[in-house]
């Protein structure tokens, strides 16, 4: 059965696997696209961000981010509200970078999924 053959509120498998990961992440950590493509031990980076993008709105999406800590483009203020409530580790920006936004410290807030049994998404 392909993807527009499936029911309005049916989601892909791949995608369930995803977002189901994505609410797991703790409040103040991420997981990159790669990452969580690593963890669930199938597809990529792309696919990854794919399913976010088409269906991560219902999900913490703020907490798949980019391997570089960039923010998400079109969404940085609304990231960056959410990464500042939950205390998320921040590398400050320059006064050199485009738009003087920080970018994630991946180093401290990066999430390993230790805490989540594989046998379980």
């Amino acid at each position: 059965m392909s993807e527009r053959s499936l029911p309005a509120d049916a989601l892909p498998e791949y995608a369930e696997r995803v977002l189901d990961l994505a609410e797991r992440i703790p409040p103040g950590h991420v997981m990159s696209y790669g990452d969580v493509a690593e963890w669930l031990e199938e597809g990529g980076p792309r696919q990854v961000g794919r399913v976010m993008a088409h269906y991560g709105g219902a999900v913490p999406w703020w907490r798949v981010v980019r391997a570089d800590g960039v923010l998400l483009a079109g969404h940085e203020l609304d990231a960056l509200a959410h990464y500042r409530e939950e205390g998320t580790p921040l590398r400050e920006a320059g006064r050199a970078s485009e738009g003087h936004l920080p970018r994630l410290d991946m180093r401290r807030a990066r999430w390993d999924g230790g805490e989540c049994a594989k046998g379980h998404i």
